[in-house]
């Protein structure tokens, strides 16, 4: 499994893009994907909502269970990915390309984002 390295990444197994004209783009890494199991269905924050570094902002449900989703940035949802919500197991088949969950106008971005090696890492301990 190999984590893009020009992505960032939090403890609670998101991701974020380099921000672009302040807005990032968020998903949820391949490991957490894999420990979900096939997802069947996505809550995403709404278009407008403001969301904060570190709290949840949806859920992910698999045949497994019920995870919740974290914003690793504080911001405004500027848009979400329909395709996820139509088809959620875009996140189990390309969590770093379609699977992508929503993006953000970033207004705080917490210090303790991990680099791609960093979250590989803390992923494999």
């Amino acid at each position: 499994m190999s984590n893009p390295h020009q992505l960032r990444y939090s403890k609670e197994h998101e991701w974020l893009s380099a921000a672009e004209d302040g807005v990032s783009t968020v998903g949820i890494t391949e490991h957490a994907a894999n420990a979900l199991g096939d997802v069947v269905f996505v809550q995403l924050p709404e278009v407008g909502d403001s969301v904060s570094a570190g709290e949840t902002c949806g859920e992910l449900e698999s045949t497994k269970s019920v995870s919740d989703l974290y914003s690793p940035v504080s911001g405004e949802v500027t848009e979400v990915n329909e395709d996820v919500v139509n088809d959620p197991s875009l996140v189990n088949s390309a969590p770093f390309e379609g699977g992508w969950l929503f993006k953000v106008r970033v207004t705080d971005e917490p210090g303790d984002l991990l680099s791609a090696d960093e979250y590989t890492a803390f992923s494999a301990g």
